[in-house]
């Protein structure tokens, strides 16, 4: 009985009748409507918070939560890109633009000399105005050297790969990614709007080119309550 009710309520999330930020019925009201025990109405909430679904916490009830966004790791894609697809509004931060020397592991990740000048950039990533990911990002000399520099401005207003694309004339072909959990420290946490303890997934990307150049090298902390990354299985 307590997956029909869990599916009922699932069903409810779903179609926008109970909204991230509002509270599902507590215990006593799923006891009452569906004539449970107090155990079977708490399995359904527990399978509901274990989906991500809902956060339940005392005093507050059981509040459904903002939808994870689910990115497939077969492909490399933009984050603008990522949120389009899901009718939300991208938008970017940056917080600091500079050249720098590329120290040893940057220089090793983009097969250039080390001290090589590189472009550094720090930028919060959003959708709808809410924060998902902070992005640290070192390009290569091929990236501006004939370009230029972007501007803050190019920067808070576009896709970063839209930017290569167009302006630097850089299509970024392919890439390695490697995906881990961590706990947030304080300046992450606090620049994704996140109470401590807090999980993230932490992304190392390399991207290059269609000659297989590297061009960037990336680091995300993804906000664990907001993203999942999905990937495809074939038994061989």
């Amino acid at each position: 009985m307590w997956s029909q009710i869990a599916e009922r309520l699932r069903r409810a999330i779903e179609d926008g009748t109970f909204r991230p930020g509002q509270a599902l019925p507590g215990e006593a009201e799923l006891n009452r409507r569906f004539g449970v025990s107090r155990t079977t109405s708490r399995a359904a909430l527990d399978f509901l918070e274990a989906e991500g679904l809902i956060s339940r916490k005392s005093g507050r009830g059981s509040i459904v939560i903002e939808p994870r966004i689910e990115r497939p790791l077969n492909r490399l894609s933009s984050f603008s890109e990522d949120m389009g697809v899901r009718g939300l509004k991208p938008s970017y931060r940056t917080r600091s633009l500079k050249l720098t020397l590329a120290s040893e592991f940057v220089a090793t990740e983009l097969k250039i000399a080390i001290n090589s000048p590189v472009l550094e950039i720090d930028r919060i990533l959003l959708a709808d105005e809410s924060p998902m990911a902070t992005s640290l990002t070192y390009l290569a000399p091929v990236a501006f050297e004939r370009s230029g520099l972007p501007t803050v401005t190019a920067l808070d207003n576009g896709s970063l790969y839209g930017w290569l694309n167009e302006a630097a004339g850089v299509a970024l072909t392919g890439g390695q990614e490697r995906i881990e959990g961590a706990i947030a420290d304080a300046t992450t946490a606090r620049s994704l709007g996140l109470k401590q303890p807090a999980a993230v997934l932490v992304c190392h990307r390399t991207s290059w080119n269609s000659a297989r150049q590297p061009v960037e090298y990336v680091v995300l902390h993804y906000r664990a309550d907001r993203y999942s990354f999905q990937v495809g299985l074939a038994r061989s």
